[in-house]
């Protein structure tokens, strides 16, 4: 039997496309469950597919799947239903089956309206959809209408079955890195918390069940053997248990890994110890939600964190050489510009060197949802409408579009504008196994100023001063190539030849084999003439265009 997974496509166009570019990690463990029970399956990543709809068609006929399956967050549900239209346009036979947080939320509401959804996957999708195939392989009917976790339609009316047990032991799962290459991983199903604005209780419950260390960190080794370097752990709070995060570090240490990694968690689950691990074993980048800095708003959101919780764990975060993330949401019920305020106080203080800023969304299995259906007498049906979300203030007479619009202008501004004292003011630990892990840590924020993200944000004050003050931080606690190469082109850009030789020479001299030194030095020699040094630099390195180019210029001004 052939089958397609497919992650459709939003309506809407992201500011940022890193939100929504990845498939679920569902979607890859259920394809890997299938695969290992003989199944022909195709993962398709077509979050951005309405730009090329031509390519849907003709894939689809070039694959001819006899199920397509759809991973619904709930934003791409209308990407989800046009994709399964076409489908069963093109051959009526084609079962089509939605999963995800956002088909198990609205099963009802999309088997009711939507008749060319056949199937819906109410929660763990691995053991129901396998099941699923198999019933449909055998053309089994009856077994079908008895399997645990499914909804569908009996005589005409959506019906669901039982609820799917949790699967207990995750690392019985085959592991997707085993078949797919893979950025984003996850060590746990679950969250503890219950915040009011997240349908992940509701989808996973609230007991945390886990992969051992073991699994976890084989699965970064398979990836790493076949080249990728970087990672998203996708955890609602990647350091709930302790020990079991510092066993994963220290099977990254032992196996030498070298990778980088960013996570998140949750500012009363970081302890010391543990950041100091993750530090040694790659982590870059942990995100926080924050979310507000009204207590009181807080505790609208029963985000049950305290304001001294959040300071400690940004200032030990970023201590340790981790860049603290911190995810704001706005617009929420009882929002004022006093309470704006109070999150722009305590965003000063806690001073992170990543902020996202979120306006309150109204989504399906949260508790503000449901609040918002007893407010406003409404059903499921208002999914109806060819839209991606609700937004809390579109449902409270207090709150305009106007305000949210300056509430949101005014968050940005702040932060912006008071990055560069954040990052000047970072104070890390002197503990000298790290100094080498801070260069790296100072050298990766300069870049971000010099040539990175915050280079093209016309609002953040004294860019190139902020990414030297930087570098100069990072080789103050060891050689550090990136720091090197960053002080030399910021030398090159202010015509500093000179000053840019000797310290991309001095960088050189600690890593001889870094072919961008080596380019960058010669760029620098050829603008003070010396072409026969140039030419020199760029002979080891003409595996790479550039270095073919600058060497032709070379020969050109020598005469040769």
């Amino acid at each position: 039997m052939k089958i397609v997974l497919v992650y459709p496509y939003f309506l809407d166009a992201r500011l940022s496309a890193e939100d929504i570019q990845t498939p679920p990690m569902g979607l890859y463990h259920v394809a890997a469950v299938l695969k290992e029970h003989g199944c022909e399956v195709d993962v398709l990543n077509w979050h951005d597919i309405q730009r090329t709809p031509e390519v849907i068609e003709a894939t689809l006929r070039a694959l001819k799947p006899d199920v397509v399956g759809f991973s619904i967050l709930h934003a791409n549900r209308w990407g989800g239903i046009d994709i399964a239209r076409l489908a069963k346009r093109l051959n009526p036979a084609t079962t089509v089956v939605f999963g995800g947080v956002g088909a198990t939320h609205l099963w009802e509401h999309l088997l009711t309206h939507f008749p060319e959804i056949d199937y819906i996957v109410r929660g763990e999708g691995e053991h129901t959809f396998l099941n699923l195939v198999r019933g449909l392989a055998a053309a089994d009917i009856g077994a079908i209408g008895a399997l645990p976790g499914l909804a569908l339609r009996t005589d005409g009316r959506p019906v669901k079955t039982a609820d799917p047990e949790p699967i207990c032991d995750l690392d019985a799962l085959p592991m997707p890195a085993r078949h797919f290459d893979l950025q984003h991983l996850s060590l746990t199903r679950g969250c503890v918390a219950d915040c009011a604005f997240c349908g992940s209780p509701a989808f996973w419950g609230r007991r945390v069940r886990s992969h051992s260390a073991s699994y976890f960190v084989e699965q970064l080794a398979l990836l790493r053997g076949r080249g990728q370097r970087f990672f998203y752990v996708s955890d609602d709070t990647f350091t709930l248990d302790r020990q079991r995060v510092i066993d994963i570090c220290r099977g990254i240490v032992a196996r030498k890994l070298d990778i980088r990694w960013a996570a998140i968690s949750r500012v009363d689950a970081v302890h010391e110890e543990v950041l100091a691990w993750m530090r040694r074993a790659g982590c870059i980048q942990i995100s926080y939600g924050v979310e507000s800095g009204s207590e009181a708003i807080r505790r609208r959101l029963n985000k049950t964190v305290s304001a001294t919780r959040i300071r400690r764990a940004f200032a030990l975060t970023q201590r340790y050489g981790i860049l603290a993330r911190a995810y704001f949401i706005y617009g929420c019920p009882g929002e004022t510009r006093a309470t704006i305020q109070e999150t722009i106080d305590l965003m000063l203080a806690i001073k992170p060197l990543g902020a996202i800023f979120y306006i309150l969304d109204l989504f399906p299995g949260t508790a503000l949802y449901a609040d918002m259906q007893r407010r406003l007498s409404c059903t499921d049906d208002i999914w109806l409408e060819r839209v991606e979300d609700i937004m809390y203030f579109e449902t409270d007479p207090n709150l305009s579009s106007d305000l949210i619009l300056e509430f949101g202008r005014d968050l940005r501004a702040s932060f912006y504008r008071n990055l560069p004292g954040f990052a000047e003011d970072l104070d890390l630990v002197d503990e000298r196994d790290f100094y080498p892990l801070h260069a790296d840590f100072f050298s990766r924020l300069a870049m971000t100023f010099d040539q990175g993200d915050y280079s093209r944000v016309e609002e953040i004050p004294g860019k190139p001063a902020i990414a030297e003050k930087l570098y100069r931080r990072a080789l103050g606690y060891h050689p550090d190539a990136r720091a090197c190469l960053g002080l030399g082109i910021l030398n090159q850009k202010a015509g500093r030849y000179a000053e840019s030789v000797e310290i991309l020479a001095e960088g050189l001299s600690h890593f001889p084999g870094d072919e961008q030194l080596r380019v960058c030095l010669a760029v620098s020699q050829m603008n003070q003439g010396r072409f026969r040094e140039a030419l020199a630099l760029l002979t080891p390195c003409m595996n790479r265009p550039e270095a073919q180019r600058l060497a032709a210029a070379c020969r050109n001004a020598m005469g040769r």
